[in-house]
């Protein structure tokens, strides 16, 4: 069974991971072959990815994450895939054409969210300082110092609680009780709960008690931050990528969104949207019913692939778990690998100038999937 990541992000936009070739070792010794890079806004990684993967006889994957707005599911209070705000829907694209290329107006479309995402960090560390200065911390943070170490290029709220962790460990010379202190000074007086060696637990904390909505240094996102989901889909397409919804499926309650709540109406709802590929991040959910959700799209023709994202500082396995570590089944594991070959199909015929599986306006026979798969087995198995 050809084991497969189709979801990491790298620090291309923020991850667990150091450096972008730090994942691709992971994977290699953990007996992964497909990988898919999957950064938000930004394909700047693409070509690392490729050499390191080619270097490591790993087959990859080119895809991308944005977030777009749907303005009636706002109105209609209706969540998508984002539990805290109605209407934000995260879209990822797969299989985009590599070399990566992109046609106006879609390039300055993609630099323009990109740039207002960055702006909203920025203004949080402008008020973060602020909080700095006020509480006597003894530093304040450099945004040039953040995007020359922590970032390539894109700047996330991540990134600003890492500069923060990093620097407080720093003027405390790692002294534990010095650290615990500061940190509470910092809070408001609020104590911090991780051991200050989980170093994604404390850089959770300042997310949550700073940069978090409530937090001391939070600033809303400029609602020119988020293109329609449809002209997010436009770019994916122009990108030579495969629109693809990532599901939030089962919470740790077993509940879901408005959106997914029911299976049938959701394939239905996603099929007239234009969605023709789904992935899922298998450590969010139950292993049976991720099982329910996967296999039941999978019949109904959509792709489907599983990822790990890796998007936070934690560090997990490459190779693909369900909620608390369980082992995926066979069946998952199989519906993720043909899910996987189609794409890893669609990038190469569209790369030569070839219609993929989704044509250029999104398009998809639906009923042609086997003959995806097929070849991409070929490609990923020569």
């Amino acid at each position: 069974m050809i084991k497969v990541n189709a979801h990491l992000h790298t620090p291309y936009s923020f991850s667990a991971f150091s450096v972008l070739e730090e994942a691709l070792d992971r994977a290699v010794a953990e007996g992964v072959k497909v990988v898919g890079i999957n950064d938000f806004y930004t394909a700047a990684g693409y070509e690392s990815w490729s050499e390191g993967c080619r270097e490591r006889g790993l087959y990859p994957l080119f895809n991308i994450e944005l977030i777009g707005l749907n303005e009636a599911d706002q109105k209609a209070g209706l969540r998508v895939n984002d539990p805290g705000n109605p209407g934000r829907t995260y879209i990822s694209g797969k299989g985009l054409t590599f070399p990566f290329r992109l046609a106006e107006p879609y390039a300055s479309q993609l630099a323009s969210v990109l740039k207002e995402s960055n702006k909203q960090v920025e203004s949080m560390c402008r008020k973060l300082n602020g909080i700095l200065l006020e509480t006597n911390a003894g530093f304040i943070l450099d945004i040039r110092w953040i995007r020359a170490e922590l970032t390539n290029g894109m700047f996330r709220e991540r990134h600003l609680a890492k500069a923060l962790r990093l620097k407080v460990y720093e003027v405390t010379k790692g002294n534990e009780t010095a650290i615990r202190s500061l940190l509470s000074t910092i809070f408001g007086g609020k104590e911090l709960k991780s051991s200050i060696e989980d170093v994604a637990g404390v850089e959770n904390e300042i997310r949550a008690n700073l940069l978090k909505a409530g937090g001391a240094a939070f600033v809303p996102e400029d609602p020119k931050a988020f293109l329609p989901v449809e002209t997010v889909c436009s770019i994916i397409l122009a990108a030579g990528g495969i629109p693809t919804y990532p599901f939030l499926a089962d919470d740790a309650k077993g509940g879901y969104t408005d959106f997914e709540a029911n299976l049938e109406q959701v394939a239905e709802e996603l099929t007239r949207r234009g969605f023709h590929s789904v992935e899922f991040i298998t450590t969010r959910n139950d292993v049976q019913l991720l099982e329910k959700y996967a296999s039941y799209l999978h019949e109904r023709g959509f792709v489907v692939t599983l990822g790990s994202e890796h998007n936070t500082p934690a560090m997990e396995p490459i190779e693909l778990f369900a909620r608390n570590s369980t082992p995926l089944s066979d069946k998952l594991m199989h519906i993720n690998f043909e899910g996987a070959c189609v794409v890893a199909a669609h990038q190469h015929l569209v790369a030569q100038g070839l219609r993929g599986y989704v044509d250029p306006v999104g398009k998809v026979d639906r009923s042609k999937r086997n003959e995806f798969i097929e070849l991409g087995k070929k490609l990923i198995l020569a």
